[in-house]
């Protein structure tokens, strides 16, 4: 059996985890700053929430990512008659057993493809709050555990298409993060006309892993190492969105934790057993904006959550850098001067 906690297992972990970002390129192309994040998500035990205008390929990437791992997949598709026992299931009586008998919702599966889900009212995106977060579904006092791994990929539209309905803000804050995936550049755009010209290139797509080795990663990611210091640069980071002046809501502690898990996540996908600030930096705007709400001024201003994210980034001190104080405490090992850390 493969194991991943050794330091040349992290190479195996990025060559594993490169397998499915080319797949998923073959499909997506020009995009693979988008890919890498969706992989870091799925890696951190994080959601995914895709958001941009129809036709750029959200629920492409999704049905690629999930098809790239031989994992059970469903795909919910939000509209304004679903209802929450869609998603979760319902008990319905039994007349041979003369008792209730639980059929499961379509949550049950290791990969959740949630198309368009702001199309649904809030009452059904709420129906994916305790799965998304506790990764289990309660009905009629019994508790029913999802499979794992277990990751919810959401495609939205702006809100401010037609019949569309805002995300609640418990529901954006169980989304690991957002990320939008924007027009293709020309060649890519040209690229895309050969290859989808005929057929979709989804019809060709095989699983390149399989769910177990999934988990194996996933278990390796969380024995990344995290420094203090750059615990504390998230800390501060995040903290910092509570007192800005053109944020009528910051980010919440959950917010934090997905940080850094987050960064772990980066660090073992460079083949790193230990994050760095830098890992941070990358992931702190599609893992902190979408949890924010400016304020009116700042909205009538055209200021975006994005750029007030950038603006903190600017003006949070760093800490200074030091391969050996990040190393600290890696496999129990304490360098030299890194008391404290």
């Amino acid at each position: 059996m493969t194991t991943y906690d050794e330091r040349t297992g992290l190479g195996d972990l990025a060559a594993t985890v490169e397998r499915v970002h080319r797949s998923v390129e073959g499909v997506i192309e020009g995009k693979p700053e988008v890919v890498r994040l969706a992989l870091t998500v799925l890696l951190a035990e994080g959601h995914l929430l895709i958001e941009d205008v129809p036709g750029v390929g959200k629920t492409m990437l999704a049905k690629a990512l999930a098809r790239s791992m031989d994992c059970s997949v469903r795909r919910i598709q939000f509209t304004p008659d679903l209802l929450p026992s869609d998603i979760t299931g319902v008990s319905i009586f039994d007349q041979q057993r003369r008792d209730f008998e639980f059929k499961p919702g379509a949550i049950f599966a290791q990969i959740v493809i949630g198309d368009e889900i702001n199309r649904a009212s809030p009452k059904t995106q709420s129906a994916l709050l305790e799965s998304m977060e506790e990764r289990q579904v309660t009905m009629d006092g019994q508790t029913h555990e999802l499979p794992s791994p277990f990751m919810v990929v959401a495609t939205q539209n702006p809100v401010e298409m037609e019949g569309t309905y805002p995300l609640p803000e418990a529901q954006r804050d169980r989304f690991m993060a957002r990320v939008s995936i924007g027009y293709p550049s020309p060649a890519a755009e040209l690229q895309m006309l050969d290859v989808h010209g005929g057929a979709s290139p989804l019809d060709g797509l095989r699983p390149v892993v399989h769910a177990d080795e999934i988990v194996k990663l996933i278990d390796a990611v969380r024995t990344v190492h995290v420094a203090e210091a750059v615990r504390r640069y998230a800390v501060d980071l995040v903290a910092a969105t509570r007192s800005h002046a053109e944020l009528r809501l910051g980010a919440s502690p959950r917010a934090t934790l997905h940080l850094v898990r987050a960064a772990k996540a980066a660090a073992a996908l460079a083949g790193r057993e230990f994050a760095l600030p830098d890992d941070v930096q990358s992931l702190a705007v599609p893992v902190l904006a979408h949890r924010l709400l400016p304020t009116a001024q700042a909205q009538l201003s055209r200021r975006t959550a994005e750029q007030i994210v950038l603006e903190i980034l600017h003006r949070t001190p760093v800490p200074e850098p030091s391969a050996p104080q990040w190393r600290a405490g890696v496999r129990g090992q304490q360098p030299p001067g890194a008391r404290g850390l």
